[in-house]
């Protein structure tokens, strides 16, 4: 029997590319899918797949134990808006959180995860499955940042390793060598449409890891739908981080930046 591999899947592209990566190297997988977050085509990617509610972690658990799944990863984002707003979250559904101190996103991952390991399902970061898809350093378009971008990534670069390491996002958005938007609970798409609503075209994207970042609760990414968003909100740049970030469709992404005149840097 091939090696089982748990997938719990949250929103945007992540899950799929982590299925197909994880095919290659020869893993059965098998999906829990977050209902209202993961999309619904992870169903035509043959996999073993069932869907649950954010607070059902119980029972989540208890489908990969009966699919004999014993190493799960992470994959995609999942609406920390969504857990606040349910009501019935309780000490059944996470019977670790009257323990804890700090409920922030991060947090909270991380009592899953540890709780998870108790009851026999190992969570590790998906870079082993991705380590082909990050970026060395370089500029990846056609299009060369200006003076005034280049100025605008070293601006952007340390407030968003502040902002990182400080838990409230990993992504700030920049123009002029202003801040326009912090990353937040909305995600990094979303925060770059507000910042083009905020300050309109020009606005440069730097997004970031955190420098301790447990790559199991967090795996930052950009792909496809990261440059869907800038286009969206006329931006000029986006600027991440090398050997760290994969890049998902980044053949289809760079075609798009440079058809739109974005410039795309990687950088340490």
């Amino acid at each position: 029997m091939r090696n089982k591999l748990g997938i719990i899947a949250g929103s945007g592209e992540f899950p799929q590319q982590v299925v197909k990566e994880a095919k290659k190297l020869g893993y059965q997988c098998v999906v829990a899918a977050v209902k209202g977050e993961a999309e619904a085509s992870l169903k035509q990617e043959n996999v073993d797949l069932q869907w649950f509610t954010v607070n059902d972690i119980q029972n989540l658990i208890s489908f990969f134990k009966r699919l004999g799944v014993r190493m799960a990863v992470l994959a995609g984002k999942v609406d920390h808006r969504i857990i606040y707003n349910l009501n019935d979250i309780s000490l059944a559904s996470f019977p670790f959180l009257d323990k804890m101190k700090n409920r922030g996103p991060s947090a909270l991952l991380e009592a899953i995860i540890d709780y998870m390991g108790q009851e026999g399902i190992e969570i590790r970061s998906p870079m082993f499955l991705l380590s082909s898809l990050v970026c060395k350093e370089g500029i990846l378009t056609v299009t060369k940042p200006s003076p005034s971008i280049k100025e605008d990534i070293t601006f952007g670069w340390k407030i968003a390793k502040n902002i990182a390491d400080l838990d409230i996002g990993q992504t700030v958005i920049v123009k002029d060598r202003a801040v326009v938007a912090v990353e937040g609970m909305e995600g990094t798409d979303e925060a770059i449409k507000r910042a083009g609503r905020l300050a309109g075209p020009g606005t440069v994207v730097v997004k970031v890891a955190r420098t301790q970042q447990d790559f199991r609760v967090d795996l930052p990414a950009v792909g496809l739908k990261t440059l869907e968003a800038m286009v969206e909100a006329a931006s000029k740049a986006l600027c991440f981080e090398a050997e760290i970030m994969p890049f998902f469709q980044k053949k289809k992404a760079v075609s798009l930046a440079n058809a739109c005149h974005i410039s795309i840097i990687v950088r340490k």
